[in-house]
């Protein structure tokens, strides 16, 4: 096997560093727009309006179902074709799709977190004369949100990692601008060493990020 990582580099770096910052650039975006969906989603799921909560789980059940890179073909390509002269672009798509996988997984991972609030907060506040929405806006949802935040960090690095399957709709992200380099120096062995090195200090980053706030969080609850 004839290794050249030197043409390489030259090939593929700049063109992975681009790919790089729309990778975390729409997983931040995603992740903030899906945190909103995932909120409302947990609302409406937790709500007494049967509807609401018809809604909420019909919209996880079918996300979480059907696989990531089915939603962003759907997005991409039947969106146009349901509403004719719509036409997303990549990255339009990317985000929607991206969005609304990652408010599916929050939505429930919001709804542990109200759930692993004790009950007697609750009572307490309702004691002191809270009405049950205040209750759940002032003491729930702020410790369930603080509950959620490790499991928040860990859905931000599965959208990271998520982001190379809109390679298939050619949104310019690190995997589709390997594919550029390889189309102009067929070095398929050396490029993807190249992005799983990429990949490695990106999710690495933010493990740390993780396993850092987890020990903060503990170090809380202990104090």
């Amino acid at each position: 096997m004839n290794l050249d990582f030197t043409r390489v580099f030259s090939d593929a770096i700049p063109l992975l560093l681009e790919g790089t910052k729309t990778t975390i650039g729409i997983a931040i975006i995603s992740i903030l727009a899906g945190l909103l969906v995932g909120f409302v989603s947990c609302l409406m799921g937790i709500s007494k309006n049967p509807v609401l909560r018809g809604i909420s789980k019909a919209y996880v059940w079918v996300i979480r179902g059907t696989p990531m890179i089915v939603q962003a073909f759907f997005v991409f390509y039947a969106i146009p074709a349901v509403f004719p002269g719509v036409t997303p672009s990549a990255f339009v798509s990317g985000f929607v799709t991206l969005t609304l996988n990652a408010g599916a997984y929050l939505s429930e991972i919001i709804r542990g977190g109200i759930q692993a609030v004790p009950v007697g907060q609750t009572e307490a506040a309702r004691s002191l004369g809270l009405s049950a929405f205040k209750t759940k806006i002032k003491v729930v949802l702020p410790q369930a949100f603080k509950i959620a935040i490790p499991s928040m960090v860990n859905q931000f690095i599965i959208t990271v990692k998520d982001t190379s399957i809109l390679s298939v709709i050619s949104l310019d992200e690190i995997v589709n601008n390997a594919k550029k380099s390889i189309g102009m120096n067929y070095k398929f062995f050396e490029t993807y060493i190249l992005v799983a090195v990429f990949y490695l200090v990106i999710i690495s980053a933010l493990m740390v990020l993780s396993k850092y706030i987890e020990k903060r969080m503990n170090n809380e609850r202990k104090g």
